[in-house]
């Protein structure tokens, strides 16, 4: 199921581009890495992706999803993975530095809760977790958030880099469960440094961790006919997870999807 952007209200493209500079680059692991700006106001929605450029390739635009919702004094966050092969990624995890100067415009994307939604499924597989980051995070906003749970999908238990800080979500925001899901159970037999610099206790258990593809998990909780649905990621997990949720009783029009 896919619609276009009038059907969902969102911002119409903003192609003027905002200034905003590097406060943070932390490395969380060999190939992911969350960065910090702080610069003009750009007027996203959550859940929507932006155009970006960077130092290392200022004529190279890749589209990230910012991690947070938007904020009038111009905060923003993104998780940066390193795609197999992509040297523009993969520079934007090694070669990030405090006092980067990003540009940031064009605004775009569909992903949304709607506004008299009272039970949200979100399954984001990769760095899909950041739209659904700055949707819960807007959500909380509301007087009244709707139950949502969050599917989040990783290769391994180690590849869950942000385990801790949607544990300690979970705390603050009673309206939300967390499922991590894992392909293996096993993480990889080499030592990632970054993960070992920054491994802190809280997280979830690898008994907390469902086992299987995100297809796979998702499908088993189905039929999802009453709840709203946002799925963003990969496009190949993407639409199997799509697929799987036609598949078990989900109506097309439950469902929003993005992947990249």
């Amino acid at each position: 199921m896919t619609l276009g952007p009038d059907d969902t209200g969102a911002l119409a493209l903003d192609t003027e581009e905002r200034a905003a500079t590097v406060v943070g680059a932390h490395r969380l692991r060999a190939d992911w890495t969350v960065i910090r700006l702080i610069g003009e106001f750009v007027p996203f929605a959550p859940g929507q992706s932006v155009a970006v450029r960077v130092p290392q390739h200022p004529n190279m635009i890749r589209r990230l999803y910012p991690a947070l919702p938007p904020s009038l004094d111009g905060k923003l966050e993104f998780h940066v993975r390193t795609v197999p092969g992509g040297w523009c990624s993969g520079s934007i995890v090694s070669d990030t530095r405090t006092g980067d100067e990003w540009r940031i415009s064009a605004p775009e994307g569909w992903l949304a809760v709607d506004p008299e939604a009272t039970d949200v499924v979100m399954v984001a597989e990769g760095p899909g977790l950041a739209p659904m980051r700055s949707l819960i995070l807007d959500l909380a906003r509301r007087p009244e958030p709707p139950r949502t749970h969050l599917f989040v999908g990783a290769r391994s238990p180690r590849d869950l880099y942000a385990s801790d800080m949607l544990y300690l979500l979970t705390g603050e925001l009673p309206w939300l469960t967390v499922l991590p899901v894992v392909q293996t159970d096993e993480d990889p037999d080499w030592v990632d440094e970054w993960h070992e610099a920054c491994r802190v206790d809280i997280g979830f258990q690898p008994e907390e961790m469902l086992s299987g593809s995100l297809a796979e998990v998702v499908g088993r909780f189905g039929p999802l006919d009453r709840q709203q649905i946002l799925v963003c990621g990969n496009a190949a997990p993407v639409q199997q997870v799509v697929e799987t949720l036609l598949a078990t009783g989900a109506p097309a029009e439950h469902i929003r999807y993005e992947g990249f």
